[in-house]
């Protein structure tokens, strides 16, 4: 059984979610192994908890851990992922700029909100979710690209703080996978099915209950190209098959 980890995933468009979900259920009834509590705090649009606004996230914190005081998973999953064309100058900076603020700050605030709540259980963990575009970059995404990076190195970082106290850190390095994250990114043949990629995570964390670094098979072609010497052949490979560079 997965006793430490649990993973949520979701396949909402950019609209549908930007406040925290408390979840007592399975993640599905194909998945009874999931913690009895998780929460999921998910990023990307209008809802009551804005994920961009910092007082809000405290608000939301508080309201969580008063009514779930035993929490003790954190999964700060916040991501929107927009196209951006740096050679037009004056096109970019509004969607880098919200880029920059969910993905990178939404985690951060979001951590820090329930660190001290973290702190005082008897075994928590943060999950952070990163991507392969942390380690190859896609053409049409530099800013989210570039956020995932910042959430890898700040998985690591945090890691290292954290060396013996009763809190864990775990990443998850998603591939492309086949979710509503951007338009037509559902039906590309190049994302992993969401359902193989649950199956694949689910049983990663129930055979390795102490991972730090949670990567399906697929995302390693991405993940390892720098270690391996054809990180070059890797990015021209993803840029080239990836349904929204090639467009």
């Amino acid at each position: 059984m997965c006793t430490r980890h649990g993973v949520e995933a979701r396949s909402e468009p950019e609209s549908a979610l930007r406040c925290p979900l408390v979840r007592s259920e399975p993640l599905s009834p194909e998945h009874p192994e999931q913690p009895e509590l998780l929460l999921v705090l998910a990023a990307g649009c209008g809802g009551q908890h804005e994920q961009t606004d910092a007082a809000s996230i405290t608000d939301a914190a508080n309201e969580v851990i008063a009514r779930h005081p035993d929490l003790n998973v954190l999964i700060p999953m916040a991501g929107i992922m927009r196209m951006e064309d740096w050679t037009e100058p004056g096109s970019f900076l509004q969607n880098a700029e919200a880029t920059v603020t969910t993905n990178l700050l939404g985690p951060i605030r979001l951590i820090s909100a329930f660190m001290e709540h973290l702190l005082a259980q008897p075994d928590a963990t943060i999950m952070t979710v990163s991507s392969g575009l942390a380690f190859a970059p896609l053409r049409v995404t530099p800013t989210y690209n570039a956020t995932k990076a910042a959430i890898h190195q700040l998985s690591e970082s945090l890691r290292l703080q954290f060396a013996g106290t009763n809190v864990s850190v775990v990443e998850l390095v998603p591939p492309s996978v086949q979710t509503k994250l951007m338009p037509g990114h559902q039906d590309d043949p190049f994302a992993m099915p969401l359902d193989e990629y649950i199956d694949e995570i689910m049983a990663l964390l129930e055979a390795q209950p102490d991972v730090t670094e949670v990567q399906v098979e697929r995302v390693k072609f991405l993940r390892y190209g720098e270690a391996r010497g054809d990180q070059a052949q890797v990015i021209a490979a993803l840029n080239r098959m990836d349904a929204l560079a090639a467009s």
